[in-house]
């Protein structure tokens, strides 16, 4: 049966796609959201969940320092402050090499009227993170950044979407869609919808739905990883990065370390599955013990790793489709999609609602990769 009653389909459950539908809902859309498992099942249930605008491609950063702007205003938005602590983010130098390109970064950044970044000596860097090896001889930092809870995350948007009027259909994924007039068929596994407008959000599978309207984008996939300790005393508030090395390294609240960077396990878009490399995760382990020695016995208690998607210049895709009408895409993460959220939802509810948007995203459009080569899978590092 063909139903004909929602003004836009918002396609994945993530949270790009559940605060699209958020922003679409208030605004006085009747919104269909299609999560073809259930909400947050891949990248945004896997996130290290940094809220960064530290070592932004310029591309995005304007775009970034939007998002950043809202991050202290989530609890006005979604009812929940998201677990968001802005304890800063640190870039650390392991020597006066890398030093030197973190200040040649931030130099330049200042030249061009960027304040969110600041050069931090080894004193410095020794009272933002007093148990830091000693090797270590500086750092960029951005004081308001941070992270937050993924999971308090997603409940929240969940909960303000269906609050907001708009409708979830979990285990409901997109099979085809069609041209019907003015108006875009979608085929699912539980039924048949007529919308005149949809926002492609589905993460990893996004160039799949893009291909159904006529939009090929060559799209990549990453398998991000993750471990987890045991807990320990509290010790360090920002979250760390050593420039050159994959590291990404925070302390939760509830005293566990979350270590990530970047490392990449193996995953299959088919099976739907992403596995962990155990060897290839030691290699965060060992960057961990190298800035903070004293974590070298804590004991590992759990690892995963989350399916999605990547673009060719690890850029994401925000706006309307080049050649369907009526379509919006925002995918294409390459693993720092969590800090957008807020503004990304903002955006396409402005494309659709408003016919246009004075958010920075000219750069981001899926024109720019598109009638390129294909990436089946981002290598391994």
């Amino acid at each position: 049966m063909t139903q004909q009653n929602y003004d836009v389909a918002v396609i994945g459950g993530g949270l790009h796609g559940l605060c699209s539908a958020l922003h679409l809902a208030r605004a006085g859309k009747r919104v269909l959201v299609l999560e073809r498992h259930w909400t947050g099942r891949h990248a945004s249930g896997a996130t290290a969940a940094g809220v960064r605008t530290l070592n932004r491609d310029r591309r995005e950063l304007d775009l970034s320092l939007l998002s950043m702007e809202l991050w202290p205003q989530l609890y006005d938005i979604v009812g929940d402050d998201c677990g968001f602590h802005a304890g800063g983010q640190i870039c650390v130098a392991e020597d006066e090499t890398a030093m030197e390109r973190l200040r040649s970064r931030v130099e330049a950044l200042q030249r061009d009227g960027y304040t969110h970044e600041e050069l931090i000596d080894q004193d410095e860097l020794r009272r933002w993170l007093p148990k830091i090896s000693p090797h270590c001889v500086g750092a960029s930092l951005a004081r308001d950044n941070g992270a937050a809870d993924p999971h308090r995350a997603l409940s929240a948007f969940r909960r303000s979407v269906l609050k907001a009027g708009a409708t979830l259909r979990e285990q409901c994924g997109v099979e085809n869609i069609e041209r019907r007039g003015q108006d875009w068929l979608l085929h699912t596994n539980q039924g048949q919808w007529t919308v005149p407008m949809i926002v492609n959000a589905a993460g990893a599978w996004s160039a799949r739905i893009a291909a159904m309207v006529g939009d090929h984008i060559p799209l990549g996939t990453k398998s991000s990883m993750m471990m987890v300790s045991e807990r320990t005393e509290h010790f360090i508030k920002p979250v760390v990065s050593i420039l050159g090395r994959s590291l990404s390294f925070k302390q939760s609240d509830q005293g566990t370390l979350v270590i990530g960077g970047g490392l990449q396990g193996v995953p299959d878009l088919d099976k739907e599955t992403s596995t962990a490399r155990m060897r290839v995760l030691a290699k965060g382990a060992r960057a961990a013990c190298d800035l903070f020695p004293e974590v070298q016995d804590l004991r590992i208690v759990r690892v995963w790793a989350g399916l999605e998607a990547a673009t060719k210049d690890l850029l994401p895709i925000i706006g309307p489709s080049p050649n369907a009408p009526g379509v919006y895409h925002a995918f294409g993460f390459s693993g720092h999609g969590f800090q957008l959220v807020p503004i990304v939802g903002l955006v396409i509810k402005e494309l659709i609602v408003d016919g246009g948007t004075d958010k920075p995203i000219d750069e981001l459009g899926a024109s720019r990769l598109m009638n390129k080569p294909e990436v089946e899978k981002v290598t391994p590092q």
